[in-house]
């Protein structure tokens, strides 16, 4: 016989049980979300006040894919898994025109044999239709960048001849857009201009840059044919845009006279210094020159010029194939590039590709731009 002490401890653990089971109870009643026990059969044996002020009273006792609206089970059914292998097993389900996030724990009894399910459905319509429209505002933004992109390589200047002048060239942006931008143009009858810029920072706002770049070199070319005066005046547009303080570019421009190939030259902060080379020498054309920025309201660049001769060519690159590094962090540098023409001077181009590709190590972090122009006769 149980004694009146042991009663009354047994009787205490009851009344705290069947309170412990009220908390519950209630704590599911009060839950927002849905929530529901399902047997092994399928079919629900509660639902919680929520769900039933959603898809009505007589939940109990129906089979749970009648219960939102279905009528055969699911293909995969989380209620039927979690019963089985005992783990927490989750999915989205639409009810209506809501979605929810399922989640299935198994009920276990006092020894531990699984004989029902709990689901909790969270309401997630909103996320999930949040979800669709950045997906279709990022689908459209790529559209367009994608149209950006074909368009910034659609203004590159044609591989080929030049009156006497061949060029080519490399040109590999390290995003979509790129803020490295090169261009060659007729001024009149016996000059051409050519350029080579860096804007400060790539992708789009880089790439805007570019194109004010590009608009006003061909519109004041032919009203000043002096690099130097040419990135005086590009400097006074640029500071007439009122842009804020981090944006600069930097740029070497230079003129070719096609009838006696003088080559004049200036340099707007461009510390990728251009190589002249033949089969005889190798020298770097060297002129200093502040970027194009706001630091000051008024600069006037220095010219320099040589005399080109037939079989001269000239490499003009930016700093995003001297900076690119090898799996030691060493930059591939101007010393590397110099050794590339050294050991001929025939595809150059392909050359020094093939180098860069077979010594960087990891992702392109820079913009990259190499432009190569040949002296023809």
């Amino acid at each position: 016989m149980i004694n009146k002490e042991k009663f009354s401890f047994i009787e205490e653990k009851m009344k705290e049980y069947k309170n412990y089971s009220m908390l519950n109870y209630h704590v599911l009643e009060g839950m927002a979300d849905w929530v529901r026990v399902i047997d092994k059969e399928g079919t629900i044996i509660y639902a919680n006040k929520t769900m039933k002020e959603s898809l009505g009273q007589d939940l109990e006792g129906r089979k749970c894919y009648e219960a939102i609206g279905k009528i055969r089970p699911c293909t995969f059914c989380i209620t039927e898994r979690s019963i089985a292998t005992g783990d927490i097993v989750q999915k989205e389900e639409i009810v209506g025109d809501r979605v929810f996030s399922v989640k299935s724990s198994p009920v276990a009894d006092s020894e531990g044999n699984i004989y029902a399910a709990v689901e909790v459905f969270r309401d997630v319509t909103r996320e999930r239709k949040l979800e669709r429209e950045i997906k279709q505002k990022n689908k459209k933004m790529s559209k367009d960048l994608g149209f950006a992109k074909t368009l910034q390589r659609k203004i590159l200047p044609q591989r080929g001849v030049y009156r006497n002048i061949k060029i080519d060239f490399l040109y590999k942006p390290c995003e979509m857009l790129s803020g490295d931008m090169f261009d060659i143009f007729y001024i009149d009858d016996k000059h051409i201009g050519i350029y080579i810029s860096d804007v400060a920072g790539h992708g789009i706002t880089a790439s805007m840059m570019t194109m004010f770049v590009r608009q006003t070199m061909r519109a004041i070319k032919e009203e000043i044919k002096n690099p130097g005066k040419t990135l005086t005046e590009l400097h006074k547009r640029f500071i007439d845009l009122d842009l804020d303080d981090d944006k600069y570019f930097t740029m070497f421009y230079g003129v070719i006279n096609t009838e006696t190939n003088e080559f004049r030259y200036s340099n707007a902060g461009h510390n990728c210094v251009p190589i002249l080379f033949n089969e005889k020498e190798i020298k770097l054309l060297k002129i200093r020159g502040f970027p194009i920025s706001y630091i000051f309201k008024e600069i006037k660049y220095k010219e320099n010029s040589i005399n080109l001769n037939k079989g001269d060519e000239i490499l003009f690159y930016t700093d995003g194939i001297t900076e690119i590094q090898n799996k030691s962090k060493k930059e591939f540098g101007i010393e590397r590039v110099i050794e590339v023409i050294e050991k001929g001077t025939t595809n150059v181009i392909k050359r020094l590709e093939k180098e860069v590709n077979k010594f960087n190590w990891g992702t392109q972090d820079d913009d990259l731009a190499v432009v190569l122009i040949e002296v023809m006769e």
